[in-house]
């Protein structure tokens, strides 16, 4: 019998730190919404099209290594108030770079219209995929590996069209990536819950990027297909 109180006194330890895992998540997440904004605000206002016709190749890489080099540090202080703050600056950065798709989108007629869309479509997704993420009863890891070839066949395929610009290998693009990212957020919402992630500072990264590209790619989608320049 002491053994068996032993058990469920683990199990209840383990569940209460998953829970706070998930609640910390979850309050970071929303906290990373404020320099988000600051970032797009400031993005709308900047020339990106001066940078892209000076050096569209350097501006390419200059941001995957602003982003990769960010993400890793982030990494490093994950477990320290370090980590945090650079978490904010990430997510500020990111921010800045929702510039120019907002930037084409407020030039449509319908472009505010379309971003109150996307944003409130983003909203519905990850609140319904953290409801079912959540049910610890669920096991999504076996989505891991993937969800990992999808992103590295979809990173080929942007590659590719960066320098073919093939409008409807871009919708394509476009719609697999809001799939790839749902699938992204499921599966670290069910990791917190089955603890398999424990930081809560690498799971808001995560979950994070999935809600900043699911958006940027959902926008793009509806400029496509419901853009209005009338």
């Amino acid at each position: 019998m002491l053994d068996n109180i032993q058990v469920l006194g683990r199990e209840g330890s383990l569940q209460a730190t998953q829970n706070k895992v998930l609640r910390n998540t979850y309050a970071m997440l929303g906290m990373t919404m404020i320099p988000t904004v600051i970032g797009a605000m400031v993005g709308i206002n900047m020339n990106f099209a001066w940078m892209m016709a000076t050096s569209p190749i350097m501006l390419f890489v200059g941001i995957l290594a602003t982003v990769y080099g960010m993400t890793w540090l982030i990494a490093k202080n994950a477990n320290n108030a370090t980590g945090v703050w650079l978490l904010f600056g990430f997510t500020f950065i990111m921010g800045l770079l929702l510039g120019p798709i907002l930037q084409h989108a407020l030039n449509l007629s319908n472009g505010g219209q379309l971003i109150g869309l996307a944003a409130g479509g983003t909203a519905i997704s990850f609140l319904t995929l953290a409801a079912i993420g959540s049910n610890t009863k669920r096991d999504f890891s076996f989505m891991g590996k993937f969800l990992t070839i999808g992103i590295v066949m979809v990173i080929v395929a942007m590659l590719a069209n960066f320098f073919f610009q093939i409008p409807a290998l871009s919708l394509t693009i476009s719609a697999v990536v809001v799939m790839l990212m749902a699938g992204f957020i499921l599966y670290e919402i069910n990791q917190i819950v089955r603890g398999g992630q424990t930081n809560y500072i690498m799971a808001t990264l995560s979950i994070y990027i999935s809600l900043h590209n699911m958006f940027t790619h959902l926008l793009s989608l509806l400029m496509s297909l419901m853009g209005s320049n009338d």
